[in-house]
């Protein structure tokens, strides 16, 4: 059964061509993993099919009662409301329709037989959607959801405004998993999980019976999860069946035999060209030459899509430091009370480490303490004289300037070739240079706040959940450039397969915290 159709949707932001002649559908029980290089329109295509913006032209279909839960990049929670006010939340959907299901049995007692028939069926449809949920066990499903992300340690009556960034996407990937939908959205999931519950997260989606859509760059977790492929790229949305790993082999094999045909049209094209030159002044042969001409009017123009800029990070080492870049002596991280038991720390000179550790636990409070950004509870934290640091922080605000200007702001000395071309090295092309952050991808963000770091000279590289939006290719070079950075490094990263490749060290915050874990 078809969930889901959408035909020929077309949609653009000014000049800017987001989808062209875009058709998708989605049946029932399908996993579908929609992937695509940064700001191709993933979250774009998200938002139209669940309403929150409207194509320039096209049609969406969706099947009767649909039920959808949507997670996005940008869900927020609202102050005064405890965890537990949230995810009862997700519940209040079913109430609507068992309200709605109560009011057809009310008017069941002055109908037709035709109209008891219609309003029958439909009570039946409800009240099927209603037991499947699990809505007449709601208390024990949240306790249920609530424990498995690990949010019952937290506590579900503590007040959302207080959480970090990771446990409110917890809370929010909770909620949207607890509404059991028909059809589950979910835009960068893991995104601020920390490994332990991105694997609980890959164990539900891998025993979803309800289809799902996904938009993830964690690409050995979408190969654990989907079975279908939606892959954007130059506003042309192209499926495939299998995994990721099988759409690469589909992807590199249909590149290899479009590059192919056109070359092979490309010489016949030549040789036309180059007959109709040379006989299009003869009388005898003229005829020839003009039907020639006519093949080539008709014929169906092979094109080779642009290729997309790449990026390519790097980071300028500022001056050797001392041995002992960082020194910390009786350290307890936290924000007024305790996060941590007392530690004693060194980072040396060349040393490259990662930090690990379920959420909330604080491994950005001890990048911001170490940074001397935030003060401890307690002990003491001291740098070598000649320490430059980069610092890429988890998220920042997105502002109204432009990426040009963002750059233009902190390097003033800076001409505007020179901003162009630095931006242009972390694979942003003029229309991704010339917009306001805040309409930028996440993906887009972050590359130019890597650009922002990549000017300035450094000898200790911080990043906290750097990856976090970058697309593969994005995530390959600054992998790359991390490998190749001289200096100190220091990373916060959920993702294993990324860190274990570059860092020889990894502090787990698990090992010092004060926290049941």
């Amino acid at each position: 059964m078809s969930i889901l159709n959408v035909e020929n949707v077309t949609h653009g932001f000014g000049a800017r061509q987001i989808l062209n002649n875009a058709s998708f559908r989605l049946l029932k029980g399908e996993h579908i993993g929609l992937v695509g290089a940064n700001g191709e329109g993933k979250s774009t295509f998200l938002n139209i099919i669940t309403g929150k913006l409207a194509p320039d032209e096209g049609k969406i279909e969706w099947c009767r009662h649909i039920t959808t839960g949507y997670l996005d990049q940008y869900s927020t929670l609202t102050k005064g409301k405890t965890i537990a006010d949230v995810l009862r939340d997700a519940f209040a959907h079913y109430a609507e329709l068992e309200q709605e299901m109560m009011a057809l049995y009310d008017s069941m007692a002055e109908c037709s037989d035709e109209q008891m028939a219609e309003a029958m069926e439909k009570v039946g449809e409800i009240q099927d959607i209603l037991d499947y949920s699990g809505y007449y066990t709601i208390d024990a499903k949240i306790s249920e959801y609530a424990n498995g992300l690990g949010l019952g340690e937290i506590g579900l009556d503590r007040d959302v405004s207080e959480l970090s960034g990771g446990q409110r996407a917890k809370v929010l990937l909770a909620k949207v998993l607890l509404e059991n939908p028909m059809i589950l959205i979910l835009d960068e999931p893991t995104n601020f999980l920390d490994e332990n519950h991105i694997a609980w997260l890959k164990n539900f989606l891998q025993n979803y019976e309800n289809a799902f859509i996904l938009v993830s760059h964690d690409i050995p977790f979408l190969n654990d999860v989907v079975n279908v492929i939606y892959h954007v790229e130059n506003a042309v949305l192209t499926r495939y069946t299998g995994d990721y790993d099988n759409f690469q082999k589909m992807y590199e094999l249909k590149k290899r035999q479009l590059e192919q045909a056109y070359e092979k049209q490309q010489k016949e094209i030549a040789d036309l060209e180059d007959f109709i030159a040379r006989n299009k002044a003869r009388v005898a042969t003229t005829n020839m030459a003009k039907s020639r001409q006519k093949k080539l009017d008709k014929m169906d123009k092979i094109t080779l899509m642009s290729e997309k800029p790449k990026p390519n990070f790097s980071f300028q080492p500022a001056r050797t430091p001392g041995r002992v870049v960082i020194e910390c002596r009786d350290l307890v991280l936290g924000y007024g009370e305790p996060l941590t038991n007392p530690l004693s720390l060194k980072l040396e000179c060349g040393q490259k480490v990662a930090v690990k550790g379920v959420n909330g636990l604080g491994k950005s409070t001890l990048l911001k303490t170490l940074l001397k950004l935030i003060p401890p509870v307690s002990g003491e934290v001291e740098h070598d004289q000649f320490v430059e640091v980069g610092y890429f922080e988890q998220e920042e605000e997105a502002t109204s300037e432009t990426a040009l200007q963002t750059i233009w702001d902190e390097y003033p000395a800076m001409t505007n070739a020179e901003v162009r071309a630095a931006l242009a090295r972390c694979g942003l092309t003029t229309e991704h240079i010339t917009s306001q952050m805040r309409v930028l991808s996440g993906g887009e963000n972050a590359k130019v706040r890597l650009c922002r770091l990549m000017l300035k000279k450094i000898n200790l590289l911080v990043l906290d959940e750097p990856t976090n939006h970058l697309d593969v290719d994005a995530k390959d070079e600054l992998k790359s450039a991390i490998r190749n950075f001289k200096g100190t490094v220091l990373l916060v990263s959920h993702e294993p397969e990324f860190y274990l490749d570059v860092c020889d060290e990894v502090w787990n915050l698990e090992q010092w915290t004060t926290k049941i874990v």
